[in-house]
């Protein structure tokens, strides 16, 4: 009775409408969270051709945690480096959930303290007023999200969130917070870290479970997409969360597969509907 009371609250609050996902934004970010991996020269190259300005850019020697903030007339982005070593990315992804004084949730602290890092070092160069994205890729994903989480309490203009294969940062509670919180999260479907860490059957009673936020954009290929969230999105976690990452697995999490995937949606992309394939209680998720 306790499992089932449990799904059913967790099936109410992480539903709601979705709305059409802008891919020109899409790919824009994608190219940013791409430049954190790129050289200096590479950089500016990028920023220049999307006509931004570098304002700053800095690596943390402990972490190895490099962010930059670039910004045009209209918008300041700032985009965080994850990592392409998938095997790295699963075995430092710990369950180990702490609560944040600042934001009173609980949080992923490795993901928590490098985003703290970001924001003090960024903040001075933030102009006032002005909207603001975040954007990351992996690891670099999940610091985009507290981040943005930081700068929304504070008071910012924060516009949008897009991340890239970004793992889950908070649990059931701390998502509910801050479910308004403007997040767009792409992942391909062969992509194991955006399900990481798994959903445990033995924390669900007491919903302290890590949970993702905000929409899912499951780019599909052959110009196809589908959209979830809520315990939909968190329940594929049960195919490949489990997962011993692969060859196949580390090409769907690179940053360069989701730029390829993203050229074929720049021109009438196609919505489909993501199935689970998966029964609670009789009863189907699709």
């Amino acid at each position: 009775m306790r499992l089932v009371l449990a799904l059913i609250l967790l099936i109410i609050f992480s539903t709601h409408a979705h709305s059409a996902p802008d891919f020109a934004a899409i790919k824009q970010h994608a190219e940013l969270s791409n430049g954190t991996y790129l050289d200096d020269e590479a950089l500016r190259e990028t920023l220049e051709k999307s006509q931004r300005t570098l304002v700053h850019q800095a690596t943390f020697t402990n972490s190895q945690v490099s962010f930059f903030l670039s910004t045009n007339d209209d918008i300041q982005t700032i985009a965080i480096r994850g990592t392409a070593n998938l095997e790295n990315v699963m075995l430092n992804l710990n369950l180990a959930l702490q609560t944040d004084a600042t934001l009173e949730i609980s949080l992923h602290q490795g993901f928590a303290s490098a985003a703290r890092a970001v924001y003090q070092e960024v903040q001075p160069y933030l102009v006032d007023g002005k909207p603001i994205t975040t954007t990351g890729h992996s690891l670099g994903g999940a610091i985009a999200v507290i981040l943005a989480m930081y700068l929304e309490q504070d008071g910012y203009n924060l516009q949008q969130v897009i991340t890239f294969g970004q793992p889950k940062v908070t649990n059931v509670t701390g998502a509910k917070k801050f479910i308004a919180l403007p997040l767009l999260r792409v992942v391909t479907p062969e992509d194991i870290v955006p399900l990481v860490p798994p959903i445990s059957p033995l924390q669900i009673t007491n919903l302290d479970i890590f949970w993702h936020m905000g929409d899912e954009v499951i780019l599909q290929g052959n110009n196809q997409y589908a959209l979830t969230t809520g315990i939909k999105s968190m329940l594929r976690a049960t195919k490949f969360g489990s997962s011993i990452p692969s060859e196949k697995n580390l090409i769907a999490h690179k940053m360069v597969t989701y730029l390829a995937k993203l050229n074929e949606f720049q021109q009438e992309p196609k919505e489909v509907t993501y199935k689970t394939d998966i029964n609670v209680f009789g009863f189907t998720l699709d």
